[in-house]
């Protein structure tokens, strides 16, 4: 018996007991469009979140602290306070029994990061806090961030600012444009805006800035415009006016620069430098995999939703098959004593199970297909009409083909049982069964 009688033979013999055939395969369909679902929403969300990933810094950038050994964390009542070391600062960010000791840099710190080999720049991060920003019109807040290396955000219109050019240069989330008087991404690049700040000292001035790009409105970091290497320093400079230079020039963190054609290795090694000289680095790679990791452990506990009810599945596709061959059992000594051998009589049957999970999977991945593109539709005039771009739910081939496959070797292994059973029934038993 050829391939592809086996295949037309197993066919037919799932359509002897409708109502059971149809019960496993539903059962195997429900557990198919559960992954295919959760899946779906998770390679949609990580598809959106690499485009806004930009959104946390360029790629080659490492953001630098000092480590602190002394401090990991909240300490209890009884902990003993760390030695006096006149060589650091520290700030404290929040309050309480939460309280975190930040240990503050110096311009001798960033001496020694320069010096670190493959550091190409070391520029202090400084916290800036405009009062205002105009266009036309009106005065709106601002967040606002110093660009590090080459903007990796998702731009509208225009494109990031310029490190090295000595005009005041800004970007601006797209949520801004209208409000500061223009109608469109595009109208918005070229012109000039104010930015409003106030010195230590409580007097406020305004700076004027070129904008050059319409960036994605952020879901992952700040949706802050961005402000050139020219720009930071005038603004930084006012607002710390009045302030006193111990104050002025330390630092909590610093932004280092490393060539864009490392590989992670050479990132790696990297930071062990930096670990080895007392500082802790982290790129936007690092940031990333923390976001993925905590979207990942949520994907896998949807999963095992699906999983349990591919396990159920799995013992009615057993049960299927062994009244299957039950009901068969003169069939199989018939066809025994034509001729046909145990391992024929072993591919029917698994044939007959692999065919029960590729409908039930099939099945369940297109109802997911429906349901995401049903969603996706919803959502873009709905709820993610704020989130251009975003497909919460998207299935490349690759996943839907992983499902399939993967529903397909569960049945065969779940029909090994009954095909083993029913590959090993002697011939002259079976025509005397009844």
């Amino acid at each position: 018996m050829k391939f592809i009688d086996l295949l037309q033979t197993a066919s037919s013999s799932m359509l002897r007991s409708k109502a059971r055939t149809f019960l496993t395969i539903i059962a195997i369909f429900i557990g198919a469009m559960t992954i295919t679902l959760t899946n779906g929403i998770g390679t949609g969300i990580k598809s959106y979140l690499n485009k806004q990933i930009g959104n946390l810094g360029a790629t080659n950038v490492l953001t630098i602290q000092l480590t602190n050994t002394t401090s990991s964390g909240p300490k209890s009542a009884s902990s003993a306070p760390a030695p006096y070391n006149p060589n650091q600062k520290i700030a404290t960010t929040g309050g309480g029994r939460e309280a975190q000791k930040q240990l503050l840099m110096t311009a001798k710190d960033i001496s020694r990061i320069k010096s670190i080999p493959n550091i190409l720049s070391a520029i202090p991060a400084r916290a800036i806090t405009p009062d205002y920003i105009m266009g036309t019109s009106g005065k709106y807040q601002l967040s606002l961030e110093q660009q590090f290396g080459t903007t990796t955000a998702q731009m509208l219109a225009g494109g990031g600012v310029n490190d090295n050019s000595s005009q005041n240069q800004i970007t601006v989330p797209a949520n801004y444009v209208r409000s500061l008087g223009y109608i469109n991404n595009q109208a918005i690049i070229g012109k000039t805006v104010t930015i409003g700040i106030t010195s230590a000292e409580g007097n406020q001035s305004t700076v004027t800035a070129t904008v050059t790009g319409v960036q994605q409105i952020a879901v992952v970091g700040p949706s802050a415009a961005y402000a050139n290497t020219a720009l930071a320093n005038q603004l930084y400079g006012i607002q710390s006016t009045g302030l006193p230079a111990a104050i002025v020039n330390s630092y909590s963190t610093v932004a280092a620069t490393f060539p864009s054609n490392f590989t992670p290795t050479q990132i790696t090694s990297l930071e062990n430098e930096l670990k080895a000289k007392g500082y802790t680095g982290q790129t936007i790679k690092d940031k990333e995999n923390t976001i993925f990791t905590a979207l990942n452990v949520v994907i896998i506990v949807f999963d095992m939703f699906g999983a349990i009810a591919l396990l159920a599945a799995s013992f009615g596709i057993v049960n299927t098959l062994l009244m299957s061959v039950q009901e068969r059992t003169k069939e199989i000594g018939l066809m025994k004593a034509l001729g046909m051998s145990p391992r024929r009589i072993f591919a029917l049957f698994s044939i007959e199970a692999v065919l029960i999970g590729f409908w039930g999977s099939a099945l369940g991945v297109g109802f997911a297909a429906l349901i995401g593109k049903a969603v996706n539709a919803i959502g873009r005039h709905g709820f993610l009409k704020d989130f251009t771009g975003l497909s919460l739910l998207t299935f490349p081939l690759t996943t839907v083909a992983t499902v399939i496959i993967g529903i397909m070797l569960i049945a065969f292994l779940a029909g090994t049982l009954p095909a083993l059973r029913a590959s090993k029934k002697d011939p002259i038993e079976a025509l005397r069964y009844e």
